[in-house]
């Protein structure tokens, strides 16, 4: 037993040794780093293809949607269509059975008023209905619309013809593209908005009246444009600079001007392409302070 506890008390002990010298050695690696050199990450200047978009979210509906209402009060006979069903203009959706005294009528129908897809049936066979009941809802989706709210201050980058993409939950890896069709010649005096409506080709339907969709309005692009990180751009005094490695393990500061900004990266002229540019270890950086980059 008292060879256990002896081997016991020998591997702590080794195991404390172990880390002292670890913590020793990290302790010496720090002292021998000069308190004054910035420890950087850098990054290179490539060329991307950019967008610069406004962001939003709106709610997709088909471009033409119509809710069916009979013409006379009585009894809903049958329906002759079922959800997903085709049906033209004028092609009859419903018939009712009028619920007159003493008359007797032939069933009247309720006809499409576009041609498109039945989207919802209302009503059940024996519902008691008037002018005011919806019957049906048809929708022709082979195009449809996104309605979206666009701050005040982005207005005046917003115009009809303008390109715009969305995205939705069903289909997270493919983009749709469309164009702006309608911009609302008024903002909401109470949400300072605008109502702003995309049309977008869905000749397969695979959007859906209802869905909810990201929609990116895209307000500048550009192909082959040398950009950087947007961490490595530093504004100050309305000037836009970047630090790049010098000669003697310093930095340079190197004044830039930029073009179009996303939230990853922005475009930039004023340095090469290749050029390593700092991307962290910026805050209190100045020129010619000394740096050590780490990989």
């Amino acid at each position: 037993m008292k060879n256990i506890k002896t081997q016991i008390l020998i591997l702590l002990a080794a195991a404390a040794a172990f880390t002292a010298a670890c913590r020793n050695k990290e302790i010496e690696a720090f002292d021998n780093i000069e308190k004054d050199r910035f420890i950087v990450k850098t990054e290179k200047a490539s060329v991307r293809n950019l967008e610069e978009y406004i962001l939003l979210t709106g709610s997709i509906k088909a471009l033409q949607e119509a809710t069916l209402y009979p013409r006379t009060s009585g009894k809903l006979l049958r329906n002759l269509l079922k959800e997903g069903d085709p049906v033209e203009k004028g092609q009859t959706v419903a018939l009712i059975e009028r619920d007159e005294v003493g008359a007797v009528y032939e069933p009247a129908p309720v006809p499409s008023t576009l041609s498109g897809v039945v989207g919802s049936i209302y009503q059940d066979t024996g519902a008691s209905i008037n002018p005011a009941t919806p019957i049906a809802l048809v929708v022709n989706q082979v195009q449809v619309r996104v309605a979206v709210d666009v701050p005040e201050q982005y207005i005046g980058k917003v115009f009809q013809g303008q390109s715009a993409a969305i995205k939705v939950d069903a289909f997270p890896d493919t983009r749709f593209n469309g164009k702006v069709y309608r911009v609302s010649p008024v903002v909401d005096s109470r949400s300072r908005n605008t109502l702003v409506e995309v049309l977008i080709d869905n000749p397969e339907s695979r959007l859906k009246s209802g869905m909810f969709a990201e929609t990116r309005l895209i307000v500048a692009s550009r192909g082959a444009a040398l950009s950087v990180p947007a961490g490595a751009v530093v504004t100050q005094d309305g000037a836009d600079f970047v630090f790049v490695p010098a000669e003697g393990g310093l930095a340079a500061r190197i004044p830039v001007k930029t073009g179009i900004k996303t939230d990853e990266f922005v475009q930039v002229s004023g340095i090469k392409r290749g050029a390593e540019v700092i991307t962290f270890g910026l805050y209190g950086l100045k020129d010619g302070s000394k740096i050590k980059v780490q990989n």
